[in-house]
């Protein structure tokens, strides 16, 4: 029997954040080796976090990401104030949830209409899809405009918030600039409804996943804190975080591979979605069951719908959390520091975000921790990869190729804040 062996290279990936390459070996159409290379130079802010005051964390790690960085913000801030034994106000712990919802709105919209939604319409980027869709590109930006200028108004801008601190906030809105949001809200919990409808209707390929999933989990949808739940065991809190979730390096990778138990997990949307369902609001549950979703979803490729879900309750809960609104008595609560240890974390878009830090006596870090949720899905799309070229592998160097790709934007791995991710080897013997 003549052995066949075939080799394929794509110079970039687009449509996703970051710089990568995955390297595929297929012998007689098996693949023997998938692996996602994440080749960004080390940024070292767990190692620059040391030495500096605690309370200096929370503006530095949101430089890590531009898409997310209210998300570093507040896994920080709960860390921090987790050691120093700081409890906010209920008003400013509302406020924070707020802030959040705008970022979930801004890069849920972002993903779904500018990187996402091209692979279900066969266009190679938003322009093109712009030219047949325009209504709906335009729907898109709008929706991101609303959760930008909601970041602006809550965090003082919409890139790297400024008015996010220990304890709370520097400044809080006032009632009146809070009634305009709610107005230009309800406008958008329109268009979150119609991505919904829109994205129902596109073509998903069949892929179930079998990972274990993990989330936070509390009174409401998670986003700003909670407990973690996961769908193969008991609830536990942040602090044995460690305990259960290990990074590892991987020789193809200078990025951390993360594990629940010694196995790959998937945390992100549709974790959040299968294991948080009940939570979420009448009006979401709604949408999920008109687009096809039950109590839960497994197939990666239909996260884009989770997502646009997902944007329907963001939208949602800011509009309550505005109605509810009084101006706080105060901005934020005094955090004293103290020698501890501290845990935080958050549900970032892509998914929960772990931050572990050590006070000392003098009020300076001696330790830091972050686990992002990328690092902790990157097991699971490798064997997402797997499966899809195990059922599609007598496709042309092409259409596999492009497959490939699509697989990956299911999970928006979020890199770094560069436009292109990953070169695709695969190799067939």
């Amino acid at each position: 029997m003549t052995e066949s062996r075939r080799t394929l290279r794509v110079a970039a990936l687009t449509r996703v954040e970051g710089e990568g390459a995955l390297h595929v070996e297929l012998r007689n159409g098996v693949p023997e080796r998938v692996e996602l290379n994440i080749y960004e130079p080390p940024r070292f802010f767990e190692a620059f976090l040391r030495g500096r005051s605690y309370t200096e964390p929370p503006d530095l790690t949101a430089r890590i990401c531009g898409i997310c960085p209210v998300a570093y913000q507040v896994s920080a801030c709960n860390a921090i104030e987790d050691a120093c034994g700081a409890t906010l106000d209920p008003e400013l712990t509302a406020l924070r949830r707020l802030l959040y919802c705008g970022e979930w709105i801004h890069s849920h919209a972002l993903h779904i209409y500018m990187l996402h939604a091209p692979d279900f319409l066969g266009a190679p980027d938003i322009i093109s899809v712009a030219r047949d869709h325009r209504e709906a590109v335009e729907r898109g930006l709008a929706l991101k405009k609303a959760g930008n200028r909601l970041m602006e108004l809550v965090g003082g801008r919409s890139i790297h918030p400024i008015n996010l601190r220990l304890g709370g906030f520097y400044s809080v809105p006032s009632r009146a600039d809070m009634r305009a949001m709610g107005e230009v809200l309800r406008v958008a919990l329109d268009d979150a409804l119609a991505t919904v409808a829109w994205v129902a209707g596109f073509d998903f390929p069949d892929l179930e996943i079998e990972h274990e999933l993990l989330a936070l989990t509390g009174d409401r949808y998670a986003i700003e804190d909670g407990v973690i739940a996961r769908s193969a065991g008991p609830t536990f809190d942040v602090a044995r975080f460690s305990d259960h979730v290990r990074e590892t390096q991987v020789p193809h990778s200078t990025a951390l591979h993360a594990t629940l138990d010694g196995r790959r997990h998937l945390t992100g949307p549709l974790a959040r979605y299968s294991l948080n369902h009940r939570q979420l609001s009448p009006l979401a549950r709604e949408a999920a069951t008109a687009a096809g979703l039950g109590p839960q979803c497994r197939n990666p490729f239909r996260s884009i719908v989770v997502r646009a879900v997902e944007v329907v309750y963001a939208v949602e809960e800011a509009l309550r959390i505005i109605d509810d609104y009084q101006v706080p008595g105060r901005p934020f609560v005094d955090v004293e520091s103290r020698p501890a240890v501290g845990h935080g974390v958050s549900e970032a878009p892509r998914g929960l975000l772990y931050h572990r830090y050590e006070i000392d006596e003098a009020g300076l870090v001696k330790a830091a921790v972050i686990v992002p949720p990328t690092s902790q899905n990157q097991a699971a799309i490798e064997d997402d990869l797997v499966r899809v070229v195990m059922a599609d592998g007598g496709l042309d160097d092409a259409a596999l190729t492009a497959m490939c790709e699509r697989t990956i934007r299911n999970y928006d791995p979020c890199i770094s804040c560069a436009t292109h991710f990953l070169t695709v080897r695969v190799t067939r013997r």
